[in-house]
């Protein structure tokens, strides 16, 4: 165990921090790189499903069932769903009870079936069927979050979005990245730290590093790719 206290970064632009370090004084394009090579076997399950079905629907659905759930059990569950219901029409005629017996074990199903049937029937409505590409008609769906809506954009239709959740997050402020508290806020650094074209990247690679390696709780930090030149942030102990 490590339990030396972490360095902080100075008081200054949050990407100052991590520009002097020797991995990116290159390109923050490498940072990626390393973080992807420490984890290529591992790959998020909606990009999974985005890779498999290569839909804009299969991604919409996957990502409202990956909400607060293993990806495991995403990937198990999202299949079940799409093989019952293949299409945008399919879902939107869907018995909420019976879609929710699908949903099960991810959680709150329940939730999950009522507001992916009324984004169904609102994307037939008003969008003639179609998962909408701009950020704020996705937030006007059921159930759709800024995560989602930015995941469905990069992930489905291959827009460039940077897509935050709680391990884009965590690794962010912990190689101090940024300094921030909400996910929105992450988001805005992050797209002035890295090129649009990396966008996308940033959670199809976070999300498996973060899972693997950079753990919330105790991160393996004995076998990170970036230990020598990591501020380790807020972590207390590691392994």
């Amino acid at each position: 165990m490590n339990d030396r206290q972490p360095l902080r970064p100075p008081k200054q632009h949050p990407c100052l921090w991590m520009m002097t370090t020797i991995w990116m004084k290159s390109s923050r394009k490498e940072l990626l790189d390393v973080m992807e090579a420490a984890v290529c076997d591992a790959t998020a399950s909606v990009t999974f499903i985005a890779a498999r079905y290569r839909t804009p629907f299969a991604v919409f659905v996957s990502t409202v069932v990956s909400l607060r759930t293993r990806d495991e059990v995403t990937f198990a569950v999202s299949q079940r769903v799409l093989s019952e219901y293949p299409d945008i029409k399919a879902l939107a005629g869907a018995d909420a009870g019976d879609l929710a017996e699908l949903l099960k074990p991810a959680a709150f199903y329940h939730n999950k079936s009522v507001s992916l049937i009324d984004a169904a029937r609102q994307i037939l409505g008003r969008h003639a069927g179609e998962i909408p590409t701009q950020i704020e008609d996705l937030l006007a769906l059921p159930g759709v979050g800024r995560k989602t809506a930015q995941l469905v954009r990069a992930e489905g239709h291959g827009l460039p979005a940077i897509c935050v959740d709680i391990h884009v997050h965590r690794i962010s402020n912990r190689l101090g990245l940024c300094d921030t508290r909400k996910p929105e806020e992450t988001e805005k650094i992050l797209a002035a730290c890295f090129q649009e074209q990396d966008w996308i990247r940033v959670n199809r690679v976070m999300v498996p590093f973060g899972q693997k390696v950079c753990a919330p709780v105790s991160p393996w930090c004995s076998r990170c790719p970036l230990q020598a030149e990591c501020p380790r942030i807020g972590v207390a102990r590691n392994r």
